[in-house]
């Protein structure tokens, strides 16, 4: 869920509707298909040929084929990450931060995104830090994945993970600064998403099984990986934050023409100075 706030704006000035600060375990249950289910959350059906991935409250459409256990499932090799009795939620005020999710059509969502530089990558205690760690404040109480900083109103090159959503789990945290994709495999498969940034909806996206990826740690350290499965597409969603892409971008005619609906609602909730 994930899913960039804006630099220079971070010392308390308002952006849009928002205020800027410098800046479960899971049981594995069938979900009925009204059920809200997380952000960015893939749900597998257990006895019918089908596969129903969720991220976001809005009817799962029943795709194609049944998804097994195997490479591409959690890290953990468990079911139990790929079903939440847990509903994403909009939780208000977070304690601890003032960061809050933006919705669709905040104009933060389309921003460039800036590079973080080297010397503002210090190591535990710095402000990317900080942001990084209220990310992972509001992302839980959201009930989600993972979150990019423009999904916060930070327009910088940073998001923020936990495939498993238990913060419990801090082991499983990810905290990646100006990551970019530098592989994608040829291979894909299709699921259906959802993102904190557009609540009550979700719709099939179509992504590469696999993919490597380079960035930095929080001390400015290069990283290298190669992620595959679910955590690779967490990692997909929220790295096209960074480059202005949302996941509505990535729908098919007729799913898009099925969200639309709820997209005008949004436009109408937000008012004037939306960017579609």
């Amino acid at each position: 869920k994930y899913k960039a706030l804006n630099a220079e704006q971070r010392g308390g000035k308002e952006v849009g509707k928002h205020w800027n600060l410098g800046q479960e375990s899971h049981d594995a249950v069938m979900l009925p298909l009204s059920h809200k289910r997380p952000a960015m959350m893939v749900a597998s059906t257990l006895l019918i040929a089908t596969r129903r991935c969720s991220t976001a409250f809005a009817p799962a459409r029943m795709t194609r084929t049944m998804r097994t256990m195997h490479s591409t499932s959690p890290s953990h090799g468990s079911w139990a990450a790929l079903f939440s009795t847990k509903e994403e939620v909009d939780p208000g005020v977070v304690e601890g931060t003032d960061l809050r999710v933006l919705k669709y059509p905040h104009p933060s969502l389309r921003r460039e995104n800036e590079v973080i530089p080297d010397e503002q990558l210090t190591g535990p205690g710095c402000e990317i830090s900080k942001i990084a760690k209220e990310m992972f404040l509001v992302m839980y109480a959201t009930n989600g994945v993972g979150l990019a900083a423009p999904q916060v109103g930070i327009n910088k090159r940073l998001m923020v993970y936990n495939d498993t959503g238990d913060p419990k789990k801090w082991m499983k945290e990810n905290i990646f600064v100006n990551p970019k994709i530098v592989e994608y495999s040829d291979a894909k498969d299709i699921e259906t998403e959802g993102c904190l940034s557009f609540p009550d909806m979700n719709g099939d996206v179509e992504r590469s099984k696999w993919i490597k990826i380079e960035a930095q740690n929080l001390k400015g350290k290069k990283i290298k990986k190669k992620f595959k499965g679910w955590e690779a597409r967490v990692f997909q969603h929220e790295y096209d934050h960074l480059e202005r892409t949302v996941y509505i971008d990535r729908l098919t005619d007729e799913g898009r023409k099925e969200v639309q609906p709820r997209l005008n609602e949004l436009v109408g909730e937000f008012g004037d100075g939306g960017e579609l």
